[in-house]
C-alpha cells in the first residue's frame, strides 16, 4: 500500500517510522512544508520506500496532488487544516486517518460518516494520546464491566527543563486556547460549560508521576465517551497544570492576549496570540532537554456481578527515552504511537467498517495488545467498592 504521512513534525515522525517498518507499506510519501525532519528521519532509516515531498497543507491542490495514488493519508497536522484534508481524501478516495476531530466531524458527524460511507472510505479520527489511546483504554475498561456510569480521562506530566522555565510539550496555541476558554463537562447525562481554570484539585497519578493539580479543560473525550459507550452519565477530562503557568493563563485571558482576531499595533495588524507564542520557547526546541514522564490515565467506574466497580487504566512514557528513541517528547512519542495502531490496523485490513469511525468504536483488544507490542506499558487496576 501507499500510504501519505501529512504533516511531518514530533508526532508525524513517530507514526511515519513506524509504519515504515511495516510490511504492508510498500511507498511512504512524507509531505510537509517543512521537510527538515522528514529527509533526516528517511536519511536514518535508509529505506528506499521513502519519498519526501515539499507540501502545503493549506493548498487544497497541493494535498490533492500529494494523494494522488494513495491508499491511507495520515494526518497529523493543526486541526484546524484537518477538514480540507479530508474533504480531499474523500473526492480521491483515500482511506483517511487524524490524530484529532476536525471542527467539521465535531460539529455534524453525521454529515460526515455519510460523506465517508459515500466514497467508500474510512475514515478514522481523534487517535493520538488524547483523544486517542484514553479512548481506546475507556472501551477496553468498559467492555470489562456489565454497565458503565462514570468515564474520567485525566493527563499527567511532571517534566522539567534543566535551568528551570515553561516546560512545553505540545503546541502552545493550542495550550493556551485550552486553558482560555470554557470546559466541557458531562454531568447527569448532559453537557455544561464552566469557566476556564475553575475547578482544580489534586490527583494523585501512578508513578512516577505523582501528585499534581489538575484542572477540567475542553476536550474531545467528554463528548466522544458518553456518545459511544452506552450507560455514561458521568465524564470529563483534567489536565495537569502547575499553579504558575496557571496564572499566567488566567492574566493572559484578562488581557485579551489569548485572541487570535488581528489588532492594530501602530499601523500593523497581528494576533495577539501570535505574538505571545512567539515568545515562548517552541516544543521541538525543548526535546531532549525535558526529563521525567507524561502520559494519561482513564477511570471507567460501573458494575461487575452486581459490585461496583472502578477500572483505571494508565500509559506514561519517559521524555528522555522517548527523545533517544524518536528524538522527540513523552507526548509526541504517545500520540504518534496512538496514530500508528489504528492505522496498520487499518491497513492490514482488521478495520473495514466503512465510514467516520471514532476510537471508541476499535477493537479496543487489539488496539491494547498492539501498544504493549510497541512496547508501551499499559497498566491496569480493578477495584470493587
Amino acid at each position: 500500500m501507499k500510504v501519505v504521512q501529512l504533516g511531518c513534525g514530533i508526532t508525524g515522525l513517530v507514526c511515519a517510522e513506524e509504519l515504515a517498518g511495516n510490511a504492508k507499506v510498500t511507498d511512504l510519501v512524507l509531505a510537509d512544508s517543512r521537510t527538515e525532519g522528514a529527509e533526516a528521519l528517511s536519511r536514518r532509516l535508509g529505506s528506499d520506500k521513502i519519498d519526501v515531498v515539499k507540501t502545503d497543507a493549506t493548498d487544497k491542490k497541493a494535498i490533492a496532488e500529494a494523494l494522488a495514488d494513495s491508499d491511507v493519508v495520515v494526518c497529523s497536522l493543526p486541526w484546524d487544516l484537518n477538514g480540507r484534508v479530508l474533504e480531499t481524501a474523500v473526492d480521491k478516495g483515500v482511506n483517511y486517518v487524524d490524530f484529532c476531530i476536525s471542527k467539521e466531524a465535531f460539529d455534524d458527524f453525521d454529515k460526515v460518516d455519510r460523506m465517508c460511507k459515500n466514497a467508500g472510505i474510512t475514515a478514522i479520527t481523534a487517535v493520538g494520546l488524547e483523544p486517542g489511546i484514553s479512548d481506546t483504554l475507556a472501551r477496553y475498561a468498559a467492555n470489562k464491566l456489565d454497565s458503565v456510569e462514570e468515564a474520567h480521562v485525566i493527563d499527567g506530566d511532571n517534566g522539567v527543563v534543566e535551568g528551570g522555565g515553561f516546560v512545553l510539550t505540545w503546541s502552545p496555541i493550542d495550550w493556551i486556547d485550552e486553558l482560555c476558554v470554557p470546559a466541557a463537562v458531562f454531568r447527569d447525562g448532559k453537557i455544561e460549560y464552566i469557566p476556564p481554570l475553575r475547578e482544580k484539585e489534586t490527583y494523585e497519578f501512578p508513578q512516577p508521576i505523582g501528585t499534581l493539580p489538575v484542572y477540567k479543560t475542553l476536550h474531545d473525550e467528554t463528548f466522544l465517551m458518553p456518545k459511544h459507550i452506552k450507560g455514561i452519565r458521568n465524564a470529563d477530562f483534567r489536565i495537569g497544570v502547575d499553579d504558575e503557568f496557571a496564572m499566567v493563563a488566567r492574566m493572559l485571558k484578562k488581557l485579551g492576549l489569548h485572541r487570535k482576531e488581528p489588532v492594530d499595533v501602530k499601523g500593523v495588524k497581528v494576533s495577539p496570540l501570535d505574538v505571545v507564542v512567539a515568545l515562548m520557547p517552541r516544543p521541538v526546541d525543548l526535546a531532549g532537554k525535558i526529563k521525567g514522564h507524561g502520559g494519561t490515565v482513564v477511570e471507567i467506574t460501573g458494575k461487575k456481578d452486581g459490585k461496583r466497580t472502578m477500572i483505571k487504566m494508565w500509559a506514561f512514557a519517559s521524555h528522555e527515552k522517548s527523545y533517544d528513541r524518536y528524538g522527540t517528547n513523552a507526548t509526541g512519542y504517545l500520540v504518534g504511537i496512538g496514530g500508528a495502531v489504528p492505522t496498520e490496523m487499518l491497513i492490514e485490513g482488521m478495520v473495514k467498517e466503512k465510514g467516520l469511525l471514532v476510537p471508541e468504536q476499535l477493537p479496543a483488544e487489539e488496539f491494547v495488545r498492539r501498544l504493549k507490542e510497541k512496547g508501551l506499558a499499559v497498566n491496569e487496576k480493578i477495584t470493587a467498592f
